[in-house]
């Protein structure tokens, strides 16, 4: 029966989001991931943006280019990327309500970055110049400190994870270009 209502609640946050959806035109796939970690699911749904430039196939600079340091990044293509959770989770000591929440990604030159949780949900992505009439900081639940490391192996499409952590509870990882930043999390009870 749980299963049963958290389809019912995962449907139901992603038909919300169908009529703004269809007013815009997807540039690159989705995907949407599900993982139960201590006994709760973790679902995201994202766009997966390619290194090469879908218009002329030129790679493009990913960090520092595509994705301006500085700048909060709605992390991934199109829509924003949805976070679901059916539980409170916890990112060290910051605890995340049970519901759905958008993520954004803020990276610094520096190679340090933080995750962005906010509140609100189902904008639509945008081009650098209108971010402030889709995003609004006063919404965030959380800015979250990431780990950067490097990749054995590039990664040409955005690629988002959610995995069971050896060390317990979970960990959300992003990884893009030759980048994987993540952040490991708990279920709280």
């Amino acid at each position: 029966m749980n299963q049963f209502k958290s389809a019912l609640v995962i449907a139901a946050v992603i038909l919300s989001a169908s009529p703004l959806m269809a007013q815009q035109k997807r540039v690159s796939p989705h995907e949407t991931i599900s993982t139960v970690i201590d006994g709760n699911r973790v679902t995201i749904v994202y766009g997966r943006p390619y290194t090469k430039d879908p218009k002329t196939g030129e790679n493009r600079k990913i960090w520092g280019g595509l994705v301006p340091y500085g700048k909060i990044w709605r992390t991934g293509s199109d829509e924003a990327t949805l976070l679901i959770t059916q539980k409170p989770i916890a990112f060290g000591a910051t605890t995340i309500p049970a519901g759905a929440f958008t993520l954004w990604t803020l990276p610094n030159e520096d190679g340090t970055a933080k995750l962005a949780i906010n509140k609100q949900t189902g904008q639509w992505g945008a081009s650098r110049g209108d971010l402030k009439e889709i995003y609004d900081e006063s919404l965030d639940v959380a800015r979250i400190d990431l780990k950067k490391d490097a990749l054995d192996k590039p990664a040409d499409q955005f690629t988002m994870a959610i995995e069971k952590n050896p060390s317990g509870g979970g960990l959300l990882k992003l990884m893009w270009e030759s980048t994987q930043f993540s952040v490991p999390f708990t279920v709280k009870k």
